[in-house]
């Protein structure tokens, strides 16, 4: 099947790829700095400039569907409502935003904002809506989502151990967070937490629920920023957080208590698609730079790009890249055709191949780049660390591969 782009979506991508062109490539290096000298718990300039920018140029919120700006329409701004575009159509813009760190969240189409803005258009109130998609949507605030803890395997979320307990009209949360991404920023003003309001209860996935929690709410300190491969505040602002007797209101609960599984499975299906286009492109660009350096280097004699290890790299790694595209425009056509539960295979495959495929590709960059491959000076240190990252976040390789295997084994019982 051809998953060529429609003609809105070409003319989308040129207008995409002009603004990477001016205004991402050539600030990447700034990004870098202000990250590394400004830290996780500070807001990076450039990335702020170039939001206003972004927005005029048309290209805000793309990530958002149809179904959800319809949703979301209440509290739509001008030029806020993305483009209602398919999954299979935002897959070739969001590819060329994956191609930089810095470009998602200057689209307003960065993790987890996009994830926490659908679960509020999908599963919030009007006053939800009001209060915090709103500035969400207009890039004036960040959100974080808190799921992963420390003390338990939380690839299995039925492990998660933190308690939402009732108490009249409002509810008292404890529990300690981790990898909570976008906690240490100071935009980030609200918190989707997960935790448990029946522990008790028989079924495992009917003891969790979600609900909205204001950072700035007494009992919750974020204790620190965690680093990923020595990285603090890019490619991921993970932190830990504790929760200590918080109290929100009840009217926070996200459609109700027992509710939180089955509204992260509808959350973590599209953030999990938006990883791999992403990892596409981010493997796109360390293809490109291998070649580029691999032309200009001499080793031995000749050129880096005629020894022929460095020409069978290159080849496995257009091989790798087209199969993972493949196999991701396929999960997105059938998310669009059939819908995100009946895609579940599909979706599970395409997590566990791009991180990989990515991964692989880069370490190939990095050898050809010789030891400053290894520096932050082309990028690659902080893309190796991103797609290392995701073959944990939303899920780790071995739990999408058991879900492959039961799907495939299930084919051939009797």
């Amino acid at each position: 099947m051809a998953f060529e782009p429609t003609p809105r979506v070409a003319e989308l991508q040129a207008r995409l790829q002009a603004f990477m062109a001016e205004h991402i490539y050539p600030n990447e290096a700034r990004h870098m700095a202000e990250a590394e000298k400004l830290g996780p718990f500070a807001v990076h300039p450039i990335i702020e400039e170039l939001k206003p920018k972004a927005r005029a140029a048309g290209l805000w919120n793309l990530f958002l569907p149809k179904d959800t700006a319809e949703l979301a329409s209440r509290v739509l701004e001008p030029g806020q409502g993305g483009a209602g575009l398919t999954n299979l159509e935002y897959a070739h813009l969001c590819e060329i935003m994956g191609r930089s760190v810095l470009a998602p969240e200057v689209f307003n189409c960065g993790a987890p904002d996009t994830g926490n803005m659908e679960v509020l258009a999908r599963y919030g109130t009007d006053a939800h809506r009001e209060q915090w998609l709103k500035p969400l949507l207009a890039g004036e605030i960040r959100s974080c989502f808190a799921m992963t803890e420390p003390a338990v395997a939380s690839s299995d979320a039925t492990n998660i151990e933190s308690l939402i307990r009732r108490d009249g009209d409002e509810y008292v949360i404890n529990g300690h967070k981790w990898y909570t991404t976008g906690a240490s920023d100071p935009r980030c003003k609200i918190s989707i937490f997960m935790g448990k309001t029946d522990p008790d209860n028989p079924n495992r996935h009917l003891q969790q629920s979600m609900i909205l929690v204001p950072m700035d709410s007494p009992g919750i300190e974020v204790k620190r920023s965690l680093p990923v491969f020595g990285f603090y505040g890019m490619p991921d602002r993970a932190s830990e957080v504790t929760f200590t007797n918080v109290r929100v209101p009840a009217t926070n609960m996200l459609l109700g208590e027992g509710r939180g599984f089955e509204i992260a499975q509808g959350r973590l299906g599209p953030g999990r698609i938006h990883h791999c286009m992403r990892l596409i492109g981010l493997a796109e660009r360390a293809l490109e730079r291998m070649c580029t350096r691999s032309l200009q280097r001499v080793a031995f004699g000749k050129r880096v790009a005629d020894q022929g290890v460095t020409i069978e790299r290159i080849a496995q790694a257009r091989i790798l890249i087209e199969q993972t595209r493949l196999l991701t425009l396929n999960a997105a056509h059938k998310m669009d055709t059939v819908g995100n539960k009946e895609a579940k295979l599909e979706i599970a495959m395409i997590k566990v191949a791009a991180p990989k495929m990515a991964c692989q590709v880069v370490d190939w960059a990095i050898q050809a780049h010789g030891g400053g491959g290894t520096s932050n000076d082309f990028g690659l240190t902080v893309a190796y660390a991103l797609a290392r990252l995701l073959r944990l976040a939303d899920g780790p390789d071995e739990v999408h591969e058991a879900q492959i295997g039961k799907m495939e084994l299930r084919k051939h019982k009797a």
